[in-house]
C-alpha cells in the first residue's frame, strides 16, 4: 500500500495528537498572517463580486487541531478586510475553503469544530450561515486535486517539506542506512543523504509548482523546515 494512503499525524485530542502538540505551526501561521492579507490584496480584484461571486480557496496540508480552522479564520478575516478596504464594497462574496490532506487525516475531528466555528465567524464577521462553506478534498498535494482553473488561492503552510517519498541512495546495498537512521534531512547528515533529500525535494516542488499551476492561483507557502520523507 502506498504511504500516502496509511501515514497521517495523530489525531483526535490526546496528550501525543497533533491538536496537543502543534504550537510552533500555530505561531508561524500567527506571524505569517500579513503577507497572507498582502497577498489576498494582489489576488481580489476592485470590485469583489467579479470572482463570479465566490472565492475558492485550499489549505494544502491542514492536519486537524485548532490550527486548521485558525487558518481557515484567517483567509476569511483577510479576505472581508480587503472587502472593507474597498470603496463601495457589495455584500462580502461566498467563500469555499477546501482542507486537504492524506486520507488518514483525522477531518472528523475537524467536521465537529465547525458550528461553533460558523457561529463565531456569525458573531465577529457578521457573515450568514451558508457564506462560507468548509469540505475536505484528501489526497496528496502532488498529484491532481482539483479541475484546471477552478480555484482562486492556495495556501500551505509547514507542508512541503514533507516529501512524497523516501529518496533514493539512502540505503547502501548492504542494507546499512547512511542517514544513521533518520527520516529528515539535518547539519549531522552526511553530504550524500543530503543531496537525496534536496533532489528529491527538487522533484516533488516542481511537479507542485507544475501540477498547480494549472489552477489558476496565486500560493502562498512557508517550506522553511528540513526534508522529511513520508
Amino acid at each position: 500500500m502506498e504511504l500516502q494512503h496509511i501515514l497521517h499525524m495523530n489525531g483526535g485530542e490526546g496528550d501525543t495528537s497533533y491538536a496537543k502538540n502543534s504550537s510552533y505551526q500555530n505561531l508561524v501561521l500567527t506571524k505569517a498572517k500579513p503577507v497572507l492579507e498582502r497577498c489576498m490584496r494582489e489576488l481580489l480584484p476592485a470590485n469583489l463580486p467579479n470572482i463570479n461571486k465566490c472565492i475558492k480557496v485550499a489549505d494544502l496540508g491542514c492536519s486537524s487541531g485548532p490550527n486548521t480552522l485558525l487558518t481557515a479564520w484567517n483567509i476569511i478575516q483577510s479576505i472581508d478586510k480587503v472587502g472593507q478596504e474597498k470603496k463601495n464594497a457589495l455584500e462580502p462574496p461566498t467563500i469555499q475553503i477546501f482542507l486537504n490532506d492524506l486520507f488518514q487525516n483525522d477531518f472528523n475531528s475537524v467536521f465537529k469544530s465547525l458550528p461553533s466555528f460558523y457561529r463565531k465567524l456569525e458573531k465577529e464577521n457578521g457573515r450568514k450561515i451558508g457564506s462560507c462553506q468548509i469540505a475536505a478534498m484528501p489526497g496528496s498535494f502532488y498529484g491532481r486535486l482539483f479541475p484546471e482553473e477552478s480555484m482562486h488561492f492556495l495556501h500551505s503552510s509547514y507542508g512541503l517539506h514533507w516529501l512524497s517519498q523516501v529518496p533514493s541512495g539512502l540505503v547502501t546495498e548492504s542494507g546499512i542506512s547512511v542517514n544513521k537512521g533518520s527520516i529528515y534531512s539535518s547539519k549531522a547528515s552526511c553530504p550524500p543523504a543530503q543531496k537525496a533529500y534536496l533532489d528529491q525535494f527538487m522533484k516533488d516542488f516542481t511537479t507542485f509548482l507544475r501540477m498547480h499551476s494549472e489552477l489558476g492561483t496565486v500560493g502562498f507557502t512557508w517550506p522553511n523546515t528540513p526534508y522529511f520523507h513520508v
